[in-house]
């Protein structure tokens, strides 16, 4: 007896597999970060990160536009400041902040593009923490409360030079409704918030660290990010960002946590980015160099699984070369 349901009917030819495909990855779903620093003049590859580099104003809006032509519609912002100080003041300064340079220069350059900036203090504090530091019983300790009003200097700033939608990743307690308030108090309650809602105290960061200038001087981040052992916390994190005003939420990093990304999707059904982190992107460039794996096969493959598990939009720094994979197939 033969059966009468065959499923492989449904795989017989590359027309068929695309017309049954579940999900799918498109340009519009991809997000390139892009990092900008001080050296005028200067493009710096990442060491660690082979194919990223640190560009300086004029570069940064050169590959903006190479980005658009090439299909991709949004990017995401980090700064490397010539100065950092115990506060970060770079990153709220109107005039000479490296993000607020970068963000003229690009929008000059392709209006078209969608420019969404990362809201937080590591790449611009002498320390390299997310905010301000205080000490404590003996012990230096992240001043959330304090942090938080640092922070909406630092939206309302970049909003002012012109981002499109702001990216809070420091996993600071109260952070979205602060920063929602000063938006809208300041005549910006269209700027969407995408929000680091769940980012666990990961290992995978390590080339980011290195591409943001921003490692730590002492201790780490665990006191504020997330313990990889957890999920339903996740769920805890991401409804409390949703109800002080987020209209995005992310999960980061992305490949080892597609579990919470189907939860966080499936729990609350609102707009979820995955960020497909720097440690990740190195793992496969470092084996693709060595001809152990297809990278533009693995990626791909790696995307779609994203998108399978729940993801909308996906950060990745394989975003440009996928705008040249996808219409290939």
């Amino acid at each position: 007896m033969f059966p009468q349901t065959r499923l492989s009917r449904l795989r017989s030819n590359n027309i068929i597999r695309a017309m049954v495909r579940e999900h799918q990855v498109n340009t519009c779903d991809l997000i390139q970060p892009v990092f900008v620093h001080h050296r005028d003049g200067t493009r710096q590859e990442i060491a660690s990160m082979p194919g990223q580099y640190q560009l300086d104003v004029a570069y940064a809006a050169e590959w903006s536009v190479r980005l658009y032509e090439d299909g991709i519609r949004s990017i995401l912002l980090f700064g490397i400041p010539s100065v950092k100080d115990e506060t970060g003041s770079d990153s709220w300064d109107d005039d000479k902040g490296i993000i607020q340079r970068a963000l003229r220069a690009i929008r000059q350059a392709v209006p078209e593009m969608l420019i969404i900036t990362d809201v937080c203090f590591c790449e611009y504090t002498s320390h390299g923490h997310c905010g301000i530091m205080v000490e404590r019983n003996g012990q230096m300790v992240l001043d959330h409360d304090a942090t938080c009003k640092n922070l909406v200097r630092q939206a309302v700033s970049h909003v002012h030079a012109g981002a499109d939608m702001i990216a809070p990743s420091g996993m600071i307690d109260g952070m979205i409704a602060v920063i929602r308030n000063g938006l809208d108090q300041t005549g910006f309650n269209h700027i969407p918030i995408m929000s680091y809602a769940v980012k666990y105290a990961s290992a995978f960061y390590g080339p980011f660290r290195d591409a943001a200038e921003g490692a730590p001087k002492y201790g780490d981040r665990r006191t504020h990010q997330m313990d990889p052992a957890n999920s339903d916390e996740a769920l805890r994190e991401a409804s409390e960002d949703i109800n002080q005003g987020a209209d995005m939420i992310m999960v980061k990093p992305a490949l080892a946590y597609m579990d919470i990304i189907r939860r966080v999707k499936d729990r609350f059904g609102i707009p979820t980015a995955a960020y497909h982190v720097s440690g990740e992107y190195a793992m496969i460039k470092a084996a693709a160099e060595r001809g152990w794996l297809d990278e533009k096969a693995v990626t791909l493959e790696i995307l779609t699984s994203l998108k399978r598990a729940g993801a909308d939009m996906i950060i990745t720094y394989h975003a440009a070369d996928a705008a040249k994979w996808i219409p290939e197939g």
